[in-house]
């Protein structure tokens, strides 16, 4: 009922207060004539009150006590209080000191005077102090309250504690602190106690601890992965804050505490990357970034503008994705210059006005079809754009002299399944075999460098299976896994553009750059810890239901095939691939011929093409295993 009340009106605030200096001028006034209290019926005592408590009101006034709401009392209105009273005190000296120089009666004396600054004090802190805990009472006391731990006794553990404290509407009631600090360990910060993390799972117990919120973005991540699986198995709900940076930004909100998510877990070590390379290399150039608006291309732009390019040019072609890229980015940057220019990689005639228009300096080229289903249904359209639109885009690179073409593929070109996989691995034949033809023919002298950067999936990408899973979780059920053994890598996006970024400023033309993955996480374990984070119990709550292979899908997913290894660079997350090489001429030629097949419509054609330039293409759970019959019935 009490955290229904209204704010009090400042008025009555006021008059609180008045009311507590007038009994704290009486109680001073009390023990000052050794608690006579027939002195408190002179006509002395009533001028001494009214002079002392008047010029303290005014005091109060002009100082603004009264506008704290009580309920919220901290130090610093204590602070407030005791400047109010200094100040009102030494006006009473002031006008004391006064006095005795021109000869007049002294009103108070300095004894008295102190007795009840003192009194003052005591009893407008104490009273507001009563109040707060009061509230903080009746809050904890409802039967709808949550036992919380925070992880994290630093100032951002206790910042939180008191932003839940005086939020009305939070239900958490903070009942212990955990930190791994053996010097904070079973100390208390406003009345709770620090336990350690060690015990946590004794804690969870003994204090019955309905919800965890991480207040600490040191923790390594295999500790905050143990802390969450032992808050999962004792049915702890675990919630964590924003970046530091967006606190600081601003004040820390409850509405900021967000539900733990399976990204935080599957987050790696922070990337350090040559800054300075790159900004050497980017500053003050035009920066082309096909497929802007998708979710590898508009993180790629994000992280351009930190490099102060002269201008970065978002090509897409979905309009409504790409109006909202460049509002958004122009918000982070503010000083950055970029234009949206809607085209599609397969329009080369659009393509051609693009790079006359902006001449960039450098390309990243993130434009593709991506979902492996959909391009095994359709591929026409993987063709035109993945193997096409990038052929399009490479040589118009050529052609207008771009300093270095960045090519994002994927694992899924390793030993391709799929139609998805296939046109990728083409498009980096192309792109690698140009690369050779250039070198060769500009013999030393400057020419476009086209550099490939191959990995695996990133994490809440569009259509990727988190986001699925998620989906599929909020409806109830079933989440659909496609097979019980599969396993996916898995890099956070800006992760992945990171290195990106770091593979284009160190290659030198033709490499093929593959990205350290870690390891690779079986999707089954990916979809119960992402239903036990939200709550449920896998199979019991949220049933797992298991739909088989997507056609082109396979179990396993690889960065290099078996005729491939890898040579290090200076940065211990990228590997340079060592390929066989193609001769430019001739994958000119099977160019052709798969160009003539897209223009016959004939999907049977368009595949078949597609496996002679690359034999290592064997389609798994598609239509298209007859070819590789067909293949196999030659050889034999």
């Amino acid at each position: 009922m009490f955290n229904k009340l209204n704010i009090v009106p400042r008025w009555i605030i006021f008059f609180l207060d008045i009311c507590s200096i007038i009994a704290a001028f009486i109680f001073a006034n009390c023990v000052y004539q050794n608690f006579d209290m027939a002195n408190l019926t002179t006509m002395l005592f009533a001028r001494q009150l009214l002079y002392a408590t008047t010029l303290t009101a005014i005091t109060f006034y002009f100082f603004k006590i009264h506008i704290g709401i009580i309920r919220y009392t901290s130090a610093v209105d204590s602070i407030r209080i005791l400047s109010a009273i200094l100040f009102s005190v030494a006006i009473l000296f002031c006008i004391k000191l006064f006095r005795i120089a021109m000869g007049m009666e002294m009103i108070l004396p300095a004894s008295l005077i102190v007795l009840y600054a003192l009194c003052c004090f005591l009893i407008l802190t104490t009273y507001r102090t009563c109040i707060k805990i009061f509230f903080l009472y009746t809050k904890n006391s409802k039967n709808d309250s949550k036992k919380t731990l925070i992880l994290g006794a630093g100032d951002l553990g206790i910042a939180l504690k008191r932003t839940l404290e005086h939020d009305i509407r939070s239900k958490n009631v903070i009942v212990g602190y955990l930190d791994d600090n053996s010097q904070k360990i079973g100390k208390v910060i406003d009345g709770i106690k620090i336990y350690s993390t060690k015990n946590l799972g004794l804690t969870l117990k003994t204090l019955h601890v309905e919800e965890l919120i991480i207040a600490s973005h040191k923790l390594p991540l295999e500790k905050k992965e143990a802390i969450i699986d032992l808050c999962l198995e004792y049915k702890v709900n675990v919630l964590t804050l924003p970046p530091v940076k967006k606190i600081i930004n601003g004040d820390l909100n409850p509405n900021q505490i967000k539900k733990i998510k399976i990204e935080d877990l599957l987050e790696r070590a922070p990337i350090r990357i040559s800054n300075e390379n790159i900004t050497d290399q980017l500053r003050g150039k035009r920066v082309l970034v096909t497929g802007a608006a998708g979710s590898i291309g508009s993180e790629i732009a994000k992280q351009l503008g930190r490099f102060e390019p002269q201008m970065i040019i978002l090509a897409d072609q979905a309009e409504s994705p790409l109006h909202n890229l460049q509002l958004d980015l122009q918000d982070e940057f503010p000083n950055q210059v970029y234009h949206s220019f809607i085209v599609d990689v397969k329009n080369i005639d659009r393509m051609r006005l693009l790079f006359d228009t902006f001449k960039p300096h450098y390309v990243y080229h993130a434009a593709a079809y991506k979902h492996v289903p959909m391009m095994e249904n359709h591929p026409i359209e993987a063709v035109t754009t993945n193997i096409m639109g990038t052929k399009n885009v490479a040589e118009l690179s050529v052609e207008y002299k771009v300093e270095k073409f960045v090519f994002v593929s994927t694992d899924k070109a390793v030993n391709p399944t799929n139609i998805m996989g296939a046109t990728k691995r083409i498009a980096e034949i192309f792109v690698q075999s140009l690369s050779h033809h250039l070198q060769d023919t500009y013999e030393g002298r400057k020419h476009t460098k086209f550099i490939t950067t191959r990995f695996g999936n990133v994490l809440g990408s569009n259509g990727s299976v988190i986001p699925r899973f998620r989906s599929q979780i909020e409806k109830g059920g079933p989440v659909t896994v496609t097979h019980p053994e599969i396993t996916r890598y898995f890099m956070t996006i800006p992760e992945a553009c990171q290195l990106v970024l770091e593979a284009g400023s160190m290659g030198e033309g033709g490499e093929i750059f593959v990205f350290d993955m870690g390891k690779s996480v079986k999707i089954i374990e990916l979809a119960k810890k992402m239903i036990r984070l939200s709550g449920f119990k896998p199979n019991d709550d949220i049933e797992i239901k298991f739909t088989g292979l997507r056609p082109g899908e396979k179990l396993y997913e690889e960065l290099l095939n078996d005729l491939e290894n890898t040579m290090p660079t200076h940065h211990e997350k990228i590997m340079i691939a060592k390929v066989r090489e193609n001769n430019f001429e001739e994958i000119s030629r099977k160019f052709e011929v798969l160009k003539e097949a897209v223009n016959s419509q004939n999907n049977v054609q368009i595949v078949r093409q597609m496996k002679k330039i690359v034999p290592e293409f064997v389609s798994k759970n598609s239509i298209y295993e007859e070819l590789d019959k067909e293949t196999e019935v030659k050889l034999d």
